[in-house]
């Protein structure tokens, strides 16, 4: 199912990256782009839960990343048709998802945690090391990404619903 998804996946890791970039040369930027993408991944799983979910995004399509760019404040105006035509596939919700899950550990572990009761988890078990347990090169290659208060306009746009998606946190309610 996740092929389905890869779409999405793939522009809305790439939004997240160029909004946020690598600090450092080609591997912090394969670093980034792998924290970026598990992040994404298990925000796209959580969000398109079942096969139908995937499928009428599928035919709808994500949305876009108009708000997204223009939250960030990125200039749209002087794109190519290249540009826009990938930037469609971006899920605004997905980049928000992922941006809380990549900025609070605890989330990110009820996320992940979630992900094994749903459709996404059968077939071979998917592995999110980066995302949960970031090393400290992971964590200086994506700094940008990681910074609360850097993604905070991008993470607080959807937040709310992330945390109704993945239920009352049993700490709090204990």
């Amino acid at each position: 199912m996740q092929a389905d998804l890869s779409p999405v996946i793939a522009a809305t890791t790439q939004w997240l990256t160029r909004a946020y970039p690598p600090a450092g040369g080609a591997l912090a930027a394969a670093l980034c782009e792998v924290q970026a993408r598990q992040a994404v991944t298990v925000a796209a799983w959580l969000r398109y839960p079942t096969a139908m979910d995937v499928a009428l995004v599928g035919m709808a399509g994500p949305g876009g990343s108009d708000r997204l760019d223009w939250v960030t404040g990125a200039d749209a105006t002087d794109r190519d048709a290249e540009d826009r035509a990938w930037r469609s596939w971006v899920d605004e919700v997905v980049a928000s998802w992922a941006a809380c899950l990549l900025t609070d550990p605890e989330l990110a572990g009820r996320a992940v945690a979630d992900l094994a009761r749903g459709e996404h988890a059968t077939g071979s078990p998917a592995v999110f090391r980066r995302l949960l347990a970031p090393d400290a090169t992971d964590r200086s290659a994506a700094a940008l990404l990681r910074h609360p208060d850097l993604v905070a306009s991008v993470a607080g746009l959807h937040r709310g619903a992330l945390l109704d998606r993945l239920g009352p946190d049993e700490a709090l309610a204990a």
